[in-house]
């Protein structure tokens, strides 16, 4: 009897003592992991979806990463991300063309959706139908050059008066209580705002930019890094999109699963708004590209090109200079 509990009393040590190699290799390979800040553009939306993914799901722990998601506070990404604020955020062509262009170093990484899913939407009843019609209305907007810039471009080519639109900066109001009460239209992302006005019944026009000019067809979202960490440490740049990109492919592959994940990270959201926009970002994300996030320098050129015929940006940008795809995983 003795020698049985000597023998129980020696395994049950062994196996305490097992448990706690195994926790504390666990603990050590938890304080290994390389913390890493990714900052998003907005309020967390199914663009981000393939982050939450890969947090979610250990893709970034896999690749020795611990990933913190944060809301954008005052200022820019493109700027924030160029002073260190984070080592990865989410930006848009326009930002990352004035950015560069006037010296902020920052690089392009990755195109979250592959074509411009945005517009110009108003309620049905407004007979907005063509840029001609913006003429005599009002427009809710952020402030932004880019805005009157590419308001007078469509106008122009209908030969409309761009003087006639009143522009009305909302801020981050509410789309559909703004255009109840107090402008005409708006800029929106069909692949959010335009399926939240199919499940709330209210019928939009809606002026797609690309189908007025391919140079419109611009990235929108994007992937962001400063040149310091593209330059400097390309190894986690790898390692962030290598993880990054598996997201995107669960986001792709399993939409209702991928919604699940941000809902749970993000409870806040509108359940059944979040499930439909999955469902139409699915064939989004990667579009006709070959992979998930890739760019072309036609589409660079074409829109900075644009921008500076509109006097949005002083000088020609270097598109070489402005993203690169080289650390996108091979299919």
């Amino acid at each position: 009897m003795k020698k049985f509990l000597f023998v129980a009393v020696l395994l049950s040590s062994l196996l305490l003592l097992l448990l706690g190699c195994d926790n504390a290799k666990e603990s050590g390979q938890e304080k290994d992991l390389k913390k890493v800040t990714v900052l998003l553009d907005w309020t967390p939306n199914t663009n981000h979806t393939g982050v939450y993914v890969a947090q979610k799901r250990g893709y970034y722990k896999e690749q020795g990463l611990d990933v913190e998601i944060v809301q954008p506070s005052e200022g820019g990404a493109a700027q924030l991300v160029a002073a260190g604020q984070a080592e990865f955020g989410f930006s848009y062509q326009e930002e990352a063309t004035i950015a560069r262009t006037m010296g902020v170093p920052v690089k392009a990484l990755a195109a979250v959706i592959q074509h411009n899913t945005s517009g110009f939407a108003s309620p049905a009843a407004k007979g907005i139908k063509t840029p001609e019609n913006f003429a005599g209305k009002k427009y809710g907007g952020w402030g932004s050059p880019a805005e009157e810039a590419m308001i007078k471009a469509l106008m122009s080519g209908e030969n409309a008066d761009f003087a006639r639109v009143e522009m009305i900066n909302i801020g981050t109001a509410d789309f559909f209580t703004s255009i109840s009460k107090d402008v005409d239209f708006a800029w929106i992302f069909w692949g959010w705002t335009g399926i939240e006005s199919e499940q709330k019944g209210i019928p939009l026009n809606f002026i797609r930019l690309i189908d007025y000019n391919d140079a419109l067809d611009f990235y929108t979202p994007l992937l962001i890094a400063s040149d310091d960490t593209v330059n400097n440490n390309p190894a986690l740049v790898v390692a962030f999109m290598e993880a990054t990109a598996k997201g995107y492919a669960d986001c792709i592959r399993e939409p209702q699963e991928a919604g699940q994940i941000l809902l749970d990270s993000v409870p806040e959201l509108n359940k059944e708004l979040v499930m439909a926009s999955q469902e139409y970002l699915a064939h989004e994300y990667k579009g006709d590209a070959p992979v998930w996030g890739q760019m072309t320098e036609l589409r660079w050129q074409k829109y900075a090109d644009w921008m500076y015929s509109q006097g949005l940006i002083e000088k020609p940008l270097d598109c070489q200079q402005a993203f690169t795809n080289e650390f996108l995983p091979k299919e």
